[in-house]
């Protein structure tokens, strides 16, 4: 059984994420958690009763909230009815990101889902402040953000990037394989350098503990020149191979790290049109259980 946790404001994004969730997991058994945060407003005014006024604003918030999950919940069961799936609301007073951190440690999460747009209302634009703080906050499972116009397909060229420079833990990797084997997958692993030049051999060592760990998953290597900003390389490599998906692990000094560090972000954040998901740093201490079965797609 999978835990997903899809955060929703109600607004067109977010429902393309979980139509999309809904059938990347159509055959899996899965609990989703569908969350919605709200923070009223308070009136500036000194001469308004305060804490009436708060009050009623708080119930107002809280009863929008309530009835915008259930109007979620019919449509999903209106147009996509599956027996393998439930769902469980959260409605909460809270901080977005605060909440999801939370509900990722007291529920088990394996996967949080999130559809985005840019802050420009641009729609090339993917990824916007909410979820460069969600992926930065979440540690203890992936995460994977949907861009607002993108129509789901079978995911069947997954691209991995990384540079090489840090060792793999299986349950890192797990994520992308269950992916690979359960949509017969071949995975692009992608390395962008600024200057094409040989690996190290700390280098060569971890690319060869990477195809050990794929196995008899179809992968290939594919070595590209940067191009102003990795963030742009990636989107330029993704529509070349027709990739559908973009994975990459987020730990210091990564490209995730470096994406979120680019001025492109702060302007326009990440430009791509394909499900990026995002791995955190789970290291060698975390081959538990829960991380060993983290996303698996053929239970």
């Amino acid at each position: 059984m999978k835990h997903i946790l899809i955060p929703t404001d109600f607004s067109s994004n977010a429902w393309k994420a979980i139509q999309y969730a809904l059938k990347l997991l159509q055959d899996d058994e899965c609990t989703f958690y569908l969350l919605n945060t709200y923070t009223p407003a308070i009136s500036s005014s000194r001469f308004m009763a305060a804490s009436l006024e708060g009050g009623d604003l708080a119930n107002s918030a809280h009863s929008t909230s309530e009835m915008g999950l259930k109007n979620v919940l019919s449509a999903i069961a209106r147009q996509y009815p599956n027996d393998k799936h439930t769902f469980k609301t959260i409605s909460s007073f809270s901080l977005l990101v605060d909440e999801i951190v939370e509900i990722v440690a007291d529920h088990g999460i394996d996967l949080v889902l999130v559809g985005t747009k840019g802050a420009s209302g641009l729609e090339e634009v993917f990824m916007g402040s909410n979820t460069v703080r969600i992926i930065k906050a979440v540690k203890n499972c992936p995460v994977l953000a949907i861009p607002q116009n993108y129509e789901f397909i079978k995911p069947s060229e997954i691209s991995f990037a990384t540079d090489f420079n840090r060792f793999y833990t299986i349950s890192e990797l797990k994520p992308v394989i269950d992916l690979a084997i359960s949509f017969g997958a071949a995975v692009r692993i992608v390395h962008v350098q600024h200057k094409i030049k040989a690996l190290t051999e700390l280098q060569r060592f971890n690319l060869g503990m990477l195809r050990k760990y794929l196995g008899e998953v179809a992968h290939y290597v594919h070595t590209v020149s940067e191009c102003n900003s990795v963030s742009e390389t990636l989107e330029l490599f993704a529509q070349e191979l027709d990739i559908h998906l973009l994975a990459m692990l987020h730990y210091p000094h990564s490209y995730m790290e470096r994406l979120t560090r680019e001025p492109v972000v702060k302007r326009v954040a990440f430009h791509t049109r394909i499900p990026l998901l995002v791995i955190p740093e789970l290291g060698m201490g975390t081959s538990n259980k829960k991380n060993s079965k983290a996303l698996s797609f053929s239970d």
